[in-house]
């Protein structure tokens, strides 16, 4: 029976199947439908231009840190930034799948943009790229054990990119059934405390929804400060 419980708890993170064949790649497709299409109209409709003022402001506040040069991926992460919001958000509406729970594809997502950043800044400014790899002013003594040290930090950044993304989402995806499971159980049982529990998922449902934003404008943001270190 606990087998069956713990299996239950994560078949919401098993990507569906129509006919045996997966259904991930339209999940990650099918959010792009929702989105206003551009118009060449002088006046655009409401939520149109809400769209268009969240990509302004989003596009300034992440290049606000960056030098010229690294402008050029401005297109990159702000896609990027709404493709994750939108996955995370309506991973949350009943009968949906979340992608972004998928440590595989956060992963698909974190390596090559990662790893962009570190040739950019091998070929642009070696020097400067790979000392990094060594801080100024380390006794002699230290400096194989911090180069050690420091080559492992940089070659762990897209798995904690990756992990922290589904991390996050997929314990609150967890707590979320869990706490809707217990009122179920107890709403015939004892109706004031399923009432208290209902209150308590709620709360945490809205919780959460913050934090589907935050995971995506998190995982942009440590992403282009790597970028900052390499132009």
């Amino acid at each position: 029976m606990n087998l069956t419980l713990i299996l239950g708890l994560f078949d919401q993170f098993f990507s569906p199947y129509f006919l045996g064949v997966p259904l991930l790649a339209i999940a990650i497709a099918a959010p792009w439908v929702l989105f206003p299409k551009p118009s060449n109209r002088v006046i655009h409709g409401r939520s149109l231009t809400a769209q268009n003022s969240f990509i302004l402001n989003f596009t300034k506040q992440i290049l606000l840190p960056l030098n010229v040069g690294a402008h050029k991926w401005a297109l990159l992460l702000t896609v990027l930034m709404i493709n994750l919001i939108t996955l995370n958000l309506l991973g949350l509406l009943p009968y949906t799948f979340t992608p972004t729970t998928q440590l595989p594809l956060n992963m698909g997502f974190a390596i090559p943009l990662w790893l962009a950043t570190v040739v950019i800044g091998l070929r642009n400014q070696p020097t400067i790229a790979l000392g990094h790899l060594l801080p100024e002013g380390t006794p002699a003594p230290l400096i194989p054990v911090l180069i050690i040290i420091e080559t492992i930090s940089l070659f762990v950044r897209p798995f904690a990119l990756g992990v922290r993304l589904t991390a996050n989402l997929a314990a609150g995806h967890l707590l979320i059934q869990l706490l809707s499971s217990a009122t179920l159980f107890l709403i015939d049982q004892m109706w004031p405390v399923a009432i208290l529990t209902g209150l308590v998922m709620a709360l945490l449902t809205l919780l959460e929804l913050a934090v589907a934003a935050i995971q995506a404008y998190v995982f942009v943001l440590l992403l282009s400060l790597y970028l900052q270190e390499n132009t």
